[in-house]
């Protein structure tokens, strides 16, 4: 029976994939994209990664849909016409495939103990030392919060980069368009997104969801150190709980909640936060990034250098999420004054 629905789950993969490639309308192939990354999250839950399948239904279904829709938004749901089709695409893709497929039939089955992961001496630290070192059950978050704690920074710092760097794109265009406007044109005026007042349905229910969906990116952000979650997946979560309200109420009564500038403090102070429990450790005398100094029990240390840490990752995954949802919603508004005139 597992056999079958690991066949089964990659035919929809692969059948997924092709529709993404080979439909017209922009639309349809997003919806595709979406449904492709909710296969890829039941194929890591078959395979017992749990964290990772939680990030790509919360990333790669929920928040990168929500993000290609806004870009359609800009782009339009039509593809262009293509041009002649070269079957040299297709014959690499095939030539790669078949040598990583060939490459996959000498590799042990899945949870054998003659995997070289099962055999390496760093994850028999992992497993069976982690626990007393760290004091966490999850071993996922012992490892990215506190073995890979500056790796993970420079995740959290690449997250931040491109928060900005679409802030700078797109109002850098904005700039643009006001300077070609003609004294003869009317100045560009923003339309106000204030939301349908007759769709009574939508703002009940986004009214009864969406606390409950802050509730549960709080519960993910705090219990990551016993079960699947954290600052990545919680940080989605909140942004998708934001967005859900835009989308419902209007993106003018989003901006009132939770400004833009206030978005943008926020995205640097994620950064700083986490930096800044690193630097503590230093001016104690230990290593960056070394908890164990931030208490008198190490265990202790690491527990409340993990929380600090994993906050600044949701606090700046959720301002750049927002930061460019901002940006493309703040863009189809544009496009929406201009179709109008």
């Amino acid at each position: 029976m597992e056999e079958f629905t690991d066949v089964f789950l990659m035919v929809l993969l692969i059948v997924g994939t092709l529709g993404v490639l080979y439909v017209n309308n922009l639309f349809v192939a997003t919806m595709l994209l979406g449904a492709v990354s909710l296969i890829m999250a039941l194929i890591f839950v078959n395979l017992d990664a749990v964290d990772v399948a939680f990030t790509e239904a919360a990333v790669g279904a929920g928040i990168s849909t929500v993000l290609y829709l806004g870009t359609l938004a800009l782009v339009g749901a039509n593809e262009k016409p293509r041009g002649k089709r070269s079957p040299i695409p297709l014959l690499a893709s095939l030539l790669v495939g078949g040598i990583l497929a060939y490459a996959t039939l000498d590799l042990p089955k899945i949870g054998s103990v003659d995997t070289p992961v099962q055999m390496s001496e760093v994850t028999e630290r992992y497993v069976y030392t982690s626990p007393e070192e760290i004091g966490v059950p999850n071993m996922v978050t012992s490892v990215l919060a506190s073995y890979r704690g500056f790796d993970t920074f420079g995740e959290v710092t690449v997250i931040f980069t491109a928060g900005i760097a679409v802030l700078l794109i797109l109002r850098q265009l904005h700039r643009r368009r006001e300077d070609e406007e003609t004294p003869g044109n009317p100045p560009f005026q923003k339309v106000k997104a204030e939301g349908s007042p007759h769709d009574l349905v939508p703002h009940v229910v986004a009214k009864l969801l969406i606390p409950f969906i802050l509730l549960f990116g709080l519960y993910v952000q705090f219990h990551g150190d016993f079960g699947p979650g954290g600052g990545f997946q919680a940080g989605v979560i909140f942004a998708a709980g934001f967005i859900l309200y835009s989308l419902v109420f209007g993106l003018d009564n989003l901006k009132k909640l939770i400004p833009v500038h206030f978005v943008e403090i926020i995205l640097a102070a994620g950064v700083l936060i986490y930096g800044g429990v690193g630097v503590v450790s230093m001016l104690k005398g230990a290593n960056f990034l070394d908890y164990n100094i931030l208490s008198a029990d190490p265990i202790a240390g690491q527990h409340l250098g993990i929380l600090i840490i994993e906050i600044g990752v949701g606090v700046t995954v959720t301002a750049a999420m927002l930061c460019i949802f901002y940006g493309f919603a703040g863009r189809s508004d544009e496009l929406e004054k201009n179709n109008g005139e």
